[in-house]
């Protein structure tokens, strides 16, 4: 029997998401309030099947990626208490690994969420490098554009120069030697 989808908000989830080592990903102890279990059974669970997690599935934070991650997250002593040890860090591929591991209902309703945003990331992310590249082709071609334009601007000062100085050659004031008829 299928249960009703749990209902997170997309936010909550997405502020879960980090990038370390180049990497989207999610920490255990995240994954573990979602699936309203405790860390340490989400990790007792992880290292009983450690073979179906490789390295790009999941990894350990280091001390100092631990150290960087609360300095640059800013995170409060209330929510580092229990962070003593590094914590797992679970990829797109490890978030849909532990579906299978922990095996529960709400594991199951909780990655369909997870995974669903991070293919909506993943579909922005591809957007985003859409429009810059079509932005970078653009300034290339205005960039093109405005050297044809300031070699335009350029060919009419040429010509505007030629015909000042024939105007100027024109109407300049003749001088020397006149003859009683010539004007």
């Amino acid at each position: 029997m299928r249960t009703s989808n749990v209902m997170i908000p997309d936010e909550v989830i997405v502020d879960k998401i980090y990038y370390i080592r180049g990497k989207k990903v999610m920490l255990d102890r995240d994954l573990a309030d979602l699936y309203q279990v405790e860390t340490k059974r989400l990790k007792e669970q992880v290292r009983r099947n450690i073979d179906r997690f490789p390295d790009d599935f999941m990894f350990e934070l280091t001390k100092e990626e631990l150290s960087e991650w609360r300095y640059n997250f800013g995170t409060s002593s209330s929510e580092t208490m229990g962070l003593r040890v590094p914590p797992f860090a679970f990829t797109e591929h490890g978030v849909i690994m532990l579906a299978s591991v922990l095996n529960s209902e709400r594991a199951i309703q909780v990655n369909i969420r997870i995974v669903r945003i991070f293919i909506r990331m993943r579909e922005i992310m591809e957007t985003h490098n859409e429009i810059l590249k079509k932005l970078d082709y653009l300034d290339k071609k205005d960039i093109e554009q405005d050297e044809r334009i300031m070699l335009v601007f350029e060919y009419l000062k040429k010509l505007e120069a030629g015909k000042q100085q024939e105007f100027e050659q024109k109407n300049r004031k003749r001088i020397g030697f006149k003859t009683p008829g010539s004007s």
